[in-house]
């Protein structure tokens, strides 16, 4: 698995909580827009609507001789300030709605981080444990097939997500290059091996991402009573990519990491486990369960572990208005996409708990992702030591802007009021906004400003 690690949805215990990811972020947009009151409201349908959805269905011949039809997608949300970028996942739960959601999340989180990419997202509806390599292979590159036409280089820029990886990526690069031979290929997909134009650092960046994040956070003094990770205790849902080597990292920089589970089950150790150790142990028997030393938990179990940092690595709304309650950490670190429902920030803005927002956090990868893409166009490969550099100095900069942003808006609430009563908006008193809000608000602003700038063609 590359970015997240699969845990099973948990449903939510509260029927009236819509947990359908693509009403998810258009409700996170919408709420955004009403702290912009100068969006038009023509720029604004345009800003969350998805450029292009292409949904595919085709055959192969597996393994065993059977012919198998499979469903595939690519939404490619927006690309005002670049080329769409994102990733494609391999999951039996890939539907439409979840790809056109991931793809605006990643237009915002381009944004944020400020690189010239728009969103995009892919997948295809399979159960990657059922299928061997082969079909794996083969399902990949008549995917890539299919999508001939839509991705490119400068276009549409594929990277890997749930359940794909560079391997993954070498196929679809190498199919790309057989059907349009002679031009520099290499920047049609990122995440790639790196003898074949990867990049140093793209494997740790989306877990490094969310500790630079995380470490700028502390320092900004916005959680009382915590300045560093340096001795903070830690939670890791998803020992995925991302979530494995988040719990390295974090314990790296000092942290005691207490608790790591995947889908399988969890583990919890009040002293603190080795994340090394939990990362051989899941080699030999595919989960972390049962790691010497530690006691058992289950995935919802160790959400409500006492700790100083959760971090969700898994899959979506993970954290919703049924559990939050019992969410004790004072920091969540949204590694995964999409893990926290809007109830459940609301519970936690409450309480006075800090959420990370994903579309910030995880943002280290389609960094590192944009660097790969820059190194391929000019045919370079950088030092490990440079791309972490690069990428310390982004997410800084990016975690800095969405606090600015967040005190700027909260000081100009009146204000703002004010100018969407002007506009002839309906009246309505604004309450402060968390990071989540004040990242979309950022990130809005930005491409909203390039569309203005470029006009309305023709």
């Amino acid at each position: 698995m590359n970015d997240t690690e699969s845990t099973a949805v948990l449903e939510s215990a509260d029927p009236a909580e819509d947990l359908n990811l693509f009403h998810i972020a258009t409700q996170q947009f919408q709420h955004a827009v009403k702290y912009i009151p100068e969006l038009k409201e023509g720029l604004i349908q345009f800003l969350i609507r998805p450029d292009r959805t292409l949904t595919v269905e085709f055959p192969i011949q597996t393994n065993s001789g059977e012919v198998r039809n499979f469903k595939g997608y690519r939404v490619l949300h927006s690309r005002v300030r670049g080329p769409g970028k994102g990733g494609i996942r391999f999951h039996p739960d890939v539907t439409g709605d979840e790809m056109r959601a991931l793809a605006s999340l990643m237009t915002w989180k381009c944004a944020v981080v400020d690189i010239p990419f728009g969103g995009a997202k892919g997948g295809v509806v399979c159960d990657p444990k059922r299928l061997t390599k082969d079909d794996l292979r083969m399902i990949t590159r008549r995917f890539a097939v299919e999508l001939n036409g839509s991705i490119g280089p400068h276009t549409d820029i594929p990277a890997p997500d749930v359940n794909t990886g560079p391997e993954t990526m070498a196929w679809i690069y190498d199919t790309y290059h057989m059907m349009n031979p002679g031009h520099n290929n290499l920047p049609v997909v990122t995440g790639k091996p790196l003898n074949l134009g990867g990049s140093f650092g793209r494997r740790e960046a989306t877990a490094r991402g969310t500790l630079f994040s995380t470490q700028q956070v502390l320092r900004r003094g916005l959680v009382a009573g915590l300045d560093s990770v340096d001795g903070a205790t830690v939670a890791v849902q998803g020992f995925g990519n991302a979530g494995s080597i988040a719990a390295e990292l974090f314990a790296e920089a000092g942290a005691t990491i207490v608790a790591v589970s995947d889908s399988r089950g969890g583990v919890y150790a009040p002293g603190g486990l080795d994340p090394h150790a939990a990362i051989e142990h899941k080699k030999v028997t595919r989960s972390v369960v049962d790691l010497s030393g530690t006691e058992s938990i289950s995935n919802e179990e160790l959400l409500e572990i006492e700790c100083d940092i959760l971090i969700p690595a898994a899959l979506e709304t993970q954290i919703r208005c049924d559990n939050a309650e019992r969410v004790k950490a004072k920091i969540i670190a949204e590694a995964a996409n999409g893990p926290t429902t809007p109830a459940a920030d609301e519970i936690f803005f409450s309480k006075g708990v800090l959420v990370i927002p994903d579309i910030l956090c995880n943002a280290g990868g389609v960094t590192v992702s944009y660097y790969e893409w820059v190194q391929n166009i000019e045919n370079e490969q950088w030092d490990e030591d440079e791309v972490n550099a690069k990428l310390l100095k982004k997410m800084t900069r990016a975690t800095d802007a969405v606090i600015d942003s967040q005190a700027e808006v909260n000081g100009s609430l009146q204000e703002i009021a004010r100018k969407s009563e002007v506009r002839g908006h309906q009246s309505v008193t604004l309450p402060p906004v968390d990071l989540r809000t004040s990242a979309y608000i950022l990130a809005i602003t930005r491409v909203a400003e390039v569309a203005l700038s470029r006009g309305i063609w023709p």
